[in-house]
């Protein structure tokens, strides 16, 4: 079986070749290509794959683009580190997906998938309409996002937008808006309202407590049990810790 890798991380192609081989040693990585402009040219005169997979993110832009230029002739698995709602538009739209970090088990089943679609048995192939539709239901998803937040301030009102945000947190049934300055602002809404209203690309819900800007992160440790303590800018009163559970995640979302 022939695959193709369309990743612009070199260390995760690498890492997502040696995985593929470790799953099925059948399986014959054809090429590497890390550009829209590469994987085009290549899909343009390779057409002896079975499957490709592809990363999202690319150096010049969107993957979807690729497949915009040349009609996919195969499968496609996209690896992504999207949020929960992007997910179930994949699943919506009959589109494969790995989660990054991959791991060997859900690529072993994604493999199964794909088999038994192409054996009759199942599954879909990724058509262009699956894809426009997928990029129209993102698109719609990324317009919603919260992108200013109208605080109280002494006897008026202040705008702040999304950007100038270090982190959110919650007190004693109390959320508060921390700027990027250290200046602090009371919020009617709860940290559960707030983590659907912010955009998973720059927002993070690291504990009950913290909902974390990615500009807000200076350092993060190892600590004991596999759990991560984080430094913040401004520093907060106490400790920032992501669980063990979380950790991962944690990972991916930074690694995007």
């Amino acid at each position: 079986m022939n695959a193709l890798i369309i990743e612009d991380e070199i260390p995760a192609a690498r890492r997502l070749t040696r995985l593929l081989q470790d799953v099925d040693d059948t399986i014959e990585v054809t090429g590497i290509v890390d550009s829209i402009s590469q994987a085009v040219e290549r899909l343009g005169r390779e057409t002896n794959l079975d499957v490709i997979f592809s990363d999202i993110h690319l150096s010049d832009g969107l993957s979807f683009e690729v497949f915009r230029q040349v009609e996919p002739p195969c499968p496609i698995i996209f690896t992504t580190a999207y949020d929960e709602y992007a997910i179930q538009a994949f699943k919506l739209n009959s589109i494969d997906y790995l989660l990054k970090p991959i791991v060997a088990d859900e690529l072993e089943q994604a493999l199964l998938k794909f088999r038994k679609g192409r054996s009759g048995r199942g599954g879909m192939p990724v058509t262009l309409p699956n894809i426009e539709q997928l990029i129209s239901t993102l698109n719609q998803h990324q317009s919603s996002f919260r992108q200013r937040f109208l605080v109280s301030y002494k006897d008026s009102f202040l705008p702040i937008v999304a950007n100038e945000v270090a982190y959110f947190y919650s007190e004693n049934k109390v959320t508060r808006l921390v700027r990027l300055d250290g200046k602090w602002f009371p919020l009617p809404e709860t940290l559960e309202e707030l983590a659907e209203q912010l955009d998973p690309k720059h927002f993070f819900r690291a504990n009950r407590q913290f909902i974390l800007n990615l500009h807000s992160i200076q350092a993060i440790h190892k600590h004991f049990n596999g759990k991560l303590k984080l430094v913040l800018a401004p520093e907060p009163a106490e400790e920032v810790m992501v669980s063990r559970e979380r950790a991962e995640e944690f990972k991916a979302w930074l690694n995007q």
